[in-house]
């Protein structure tokens, strides 16, 4: 068997060429396959089916004594053929067996959850970063990544904070770990004067800030109550009066379940009466700021001392693509670290930018290439179109809810989630429709407590072909299930 081709020099892209062919016949037979936004039958039918495609890989070459002192070898899987079936023939089987088996979020039904359709031109763009393999660990490793990271970075921390000393962000792997950043970056900084911080959040905030307290050993964050689907004010007040020591209050800019965001000024606001610091996690609701109709939203961002983005929401990015701002590189200070062979002290002395304080993670893949790909070719105003583009989807599933004597809906949306369910349901059978219509693979939509405590059917529109006839079948699938 002769040596695979790599990816990368000068004749990588020869290599490449064919294979990506392959791949890309094999994206579409699968899909078409697949027909609806998932494979029908539920998890047994898909499991089922990926077994059965592994099992019926090309029988192996007959079996060769092991090496002596290697003893017996290990047994025959579909899995892992001792004898390789060939680069076409694998991505061929595996590439529409992924295609068939995926919930898609290009196609208009699957609306479940912040799982956005990658745009086209950002899916080429990590190509180019995976044939290329840059790692941000070092300098040496990546020297055009890192200084493109440096560069698009300060760009976007300066969307956040317009007037920031000297705004910076970090390239993390989602809002999870952005969210963790922000609260150990304020455990440090506390630490260092021998107390600990206490974090209050809202009722409805994401569940990683209670899983960053508890993995940073920080207290359990108290919860406020949201009524409305906000923070409160008047409780969060009483809840910081009543507390002592370093405060940080963490806000919402785009909730999980309805999307709905925070009194951001009015919060810091009260941070500031309280001398608490302030945290927005704008995971799905930061790219509002590219758009001239929505970023109004947003005001009193610039208050945080730390912002988390995602891209891989409303920015439409490939997973993974998320952000941590702050409106001054200095309050990263605390993640500085040494390890000698990839930022020697002498090695920095001399010029060789430092990497190891832009992240927890060692080897780092270079996401940032493909944000800047798509911010240099849309621009502001095409990011923030298609931004007005899925808000307005939602404000017309509303519409169309309303206009539906059978349906209910929650409330005008926020940004693109929009909460519905069948009038005179009760919870069991609307988690029912939902199961039902995911088996049969027809809709993906979510769920989600309402601000009434009853369990609501979620569409989270994130594509922006999505037509308004799309919609109207989303509407009529419900329906038709309600009346089994």
């Amino acid at each position: 068997m002769s040596t695979p081709s790599l990816a990368g020099g000068p004749a990588g892209p020869d290599a490449l060429r064919p294979l990506v062919d392959t791949v890309l016949d094999a994206l579409h037979e699968g899909a078409a396959a697949r027909v609806g936004p998932l494979p029908p039958g539920g998890p047994a039918a898909v499991t089922a089916h990926v077994r059965r495609t592994l099992a019926a890989a090309p029988a192996p070459a007959p079996a060769h004594a092991a090496p002596a002192g290697h003893g017996t070898a290990p047994p025959e899987t579909g899995a892992i053929p001792r004898t390789g079936t060939g680069e076409h023939e694998a991505l061929t089987t595996l590439t529409r067996l992924l295609a068939y088996g995926a919930a898609d979020p290009a196609h208009p039904h699957c609306a479940a959850h912040l799982h956005t359709p990658p745009l086209a031109l950002a899916a080429a763009a990590d190509l180019a970063a995976a044939a290329l393999n840059p790692s941000l660990d070092s300098w040496d490793q990546a020297p055009a990544a890192a200084a493109l990271e440096e560069s698009v970075t300060r760009a976007l921390a300066t969307e956040a904070y317009p007037t920031g000393p000297d705004p910076d962000a970090l390239v993390t792997t989602g809002g999870t770990e952005a969210n963790q950043l922000a609260l150990l970056l304020a455990r440090e900084r506390h630490g260092r004067l021998g107390a600990t911080v206490q974090t209050v959040c809202g009722a409805g905030t994401h569940h990683s800030v209670h899983r960053a307290a508890w993995l940073l050993g920080l207290p359990e964050p108290v919860t406020v109550p949201a009524p409305d689907g906000t923070l409160d004010l008047t409780a969060l007040d009483a809840v910081l009066s009543g507390l002592r020591g370093p405060l940080l209050v963490t806000a919402t800019a785009g909730t999980t379940d309805t999307g709905r965001i925070d009194p951001l000024t009015e919060i810091a606001d009260l941070c500031d009466a309280h001398g608490a610091d302030l945290h927005v996690d704008a995971a799905y609701g930061g790219p509002l700021l590219f758009s001239e109709t929505r970023r109004h939203l947003l005001a009193g961002l610039d208050r945080a001392r730390t912002v988390t983005f995602d891209l891989h929401k409303l920015g439409w990015q490939p997973l993974a693509a998320g952000l941590l701002a702050v409106p001054d590189r200095a309050l990263l200070q605390p993640l500085a670290h040494t390890a000698d062979y990839l930022n020697a002290d002498d090695d920095t002395e001399a010029g060789l930018p430092d990497l190891l304080g832009r992240s927890l993670r060692t080897s780092r893949r270079p996401d940032i290439f493909k944000i800047a790909v798509t911010l240099r070719a849309l621009g502001r105003t095409g990011l923030g179109a298609l931004v007005d583009r899925v808000c307005d989807l939602a404000q017309h599933l509303a519409d169309l809810v309303e206009k539906r004597p059978r349906l209910e809906l929650h409330e005008r949306p926020a940004l693109s989630t929009v909460l519905f369910r069948p009038a005179g349901a009760d919870d069991t059978g609307v988690a029912a429709i939902r199961r039902t219509l995911l088996t049969e693979g027809r809709a993906v939509l979510g769920r989600a407590r309402g601000a009434d405590g009853r369990l609501w059917l979620k569409a989270t529109l994130l594509n922006p072909h999505t037509t308004p006839d799309d919609l109207a079948q989303i509407l009529n699938l419900v329906e038709g299930s309600t009346t089994r």
